[in-house]
C-alpha cells in the first residue's frame, strides 16, 4: 500500500473552537491523520463541499442500541462541524477489527446500513474526485480511469468477469467497514470512519471481504455471504475493481496512470488481485469452507 502521508497536527484556535485542552497525539489508522486530543479525535475534513457537516448531522441522527455504536460528532461553540478544516468527535475505545471478527464486523455494517435506509442521496456525492469516488464509479461501469502498468492485467480480468446487475434497494453506504469497526466486551461494536457512497448495502458487505481476501489473514467461509442473493458474485467483483481502482489512483502521479514510474509494490499488489479474483471465480466450493 502507498505510505501514509505525515502527520499533521489541528493548531490551537481549533482546539479552542471545539473546548478541547491537551497535546494532540497522533492515532494509529485513519490513514495517519488523525490525532486524539483528551476524549476527542480530530481529523482534516475530507470529501466534497459541504461533506463533513453532512455527516456529522447524519451520526448525530442515528438511533442507539440499534446493534452499533458510532462517536458522537462534537461542535464548535457556534455549531460548526468543521472548523478551519478539522472535524472532531468523541473519542470511543476499542479493539479494531477485522482478525476473527468478520462476522461482527458483517453485522454491525448490516445494522449501520439498517438505520441509513431512509436516507436521501446527497448531492455531494457526484462532485467528489477523489481516488475512491472515481474507483466506485469505475466499477460500476459509470466511468472510466486508466490503472498503473502493473495493475493492468488483474484489472482486465476482473473486467472481463463483470456482468451487468440490478442496482436495486442503493441507499446511503459505508463503503470501508473492514478496519473501521471496533470491539470492545460486552458493548455494541462502533462504526468509524464514515465513507458514505450510494451503492445495495450488499456491495458494501463485498468490498470488507474484498480486504479480506487482498489484505487480511482469510478466515473460513469468509466468500459465504449475500444471504443467498444471486448478485453476490457480481457484487465482490466490483468490489475488486473499487480497490484495484482507487490504488492505483493513490500511486499514480495525478497527471496520469503511472506512466514512466516504477511502483516497488506493484508486482505484489497484482499478485494479490489475480489471487483474489481467482478466489471469487471459483467461489466457496472451489477451496473455501462454509463457516
Amino acid at each position: 500500500m502507498p505510505e501514509q502521508p505525515s502527520v499533521i497536527l489541528p493548531p490551537r484556535s481549533v482546539l479552542d473552537a471545539f473546548g478541547l485542552r491537551g497535546i494532540p497525539e497522533p492515532l494509529a489508522g485513519g490513514q495517519g491523520r488523525s490525532v486524539r486530543v483528551g476524549a476527542a479525535v480530530l481529523k482534516p475534513a475530507e470529501g466534497a463541499e459541504g461533506e463533513s457537516e453532512w455527516a456529522a448531522s447524519v451520526l448525530e441522527r442515528l438511533p442507539r442500541g440499534a446493534g452499533f455504536r458510532v462517536p458522537r460528532p462534537l461542535r464548535s461553540a457556534e455549531g460548526d462541524a468543521v472548523v478551519e478544516g478539522w472535524t472532531a468527535a468523541e473519542f470511543v475505545d476499542g479493539r479494531p477489527g477485522p482478525g476473527r471478527r468478520w462476522p461482527g464486523v458483517v453485522a454491525a455494517g448490516r445494522a449501520f446500513h439498517a438505520a441509513l435506509r431512509e436516507q436521501p442521496r446527497p448531492g455531494f456525492l457526484d462532485r467528489r474526485t477523489h481516488p475512491w469516488a472515481v474507483a466506485d464509479r469505475v466499477a460500476w461501469g459509470e466511468g472510466e480511469a486508466g490503472v498503473v502498468a502493473e495493475l493492468a492485467e488483474p484489472l482486465a480480468l476482473l473486467l472481463s468477469l463483470r456482468r451487468p446487475v440490478e442496482e436495486r434497494a442503493a441507499q446511503i453506504v459505508h463503503g470501508d467497514l473492514a478496519g473501521n469497526v471496533l470491539f470492545a466486551p460486552g458493548q455494541d461494536p462502533v462504526v468509524i470512519d464514515f465513507s458514505p457512497y450510494w451503492r445495495p448495502p450488499l456491495y458494501a458487505e463485498a468490498v470488507v471481504i474484498a480486504d479480506g481476501l487482498l489484505w487480511y489473514e482469510p478466515a473460513p467461509g469468509l466468500l459465504v455471504g449475500g444471504a443467498g442473493d444471486p448478485r453476490w458474485r457480481q457484487m465482490l467483483i466490483r468490489a475488486l475493481i473499487f480497490r484495484l481502482v482507487a490504488l492505483s489512483g493513490l500511486v499514480a502521479p495525478s497527471s496520469s496512470a503511472g506512466e514512466g514510474r516504477s511502483w516497488s509494490a506493484g508486482e505484489k499488489e497484482a499478485a494479490r488481485f489475480l489471487a483474489a479474483t481467482r478466489t471469487v471465480e471459483r467461489g466457496p466450493d472451489g477451496g473455501w469452507a462454509h463457516p
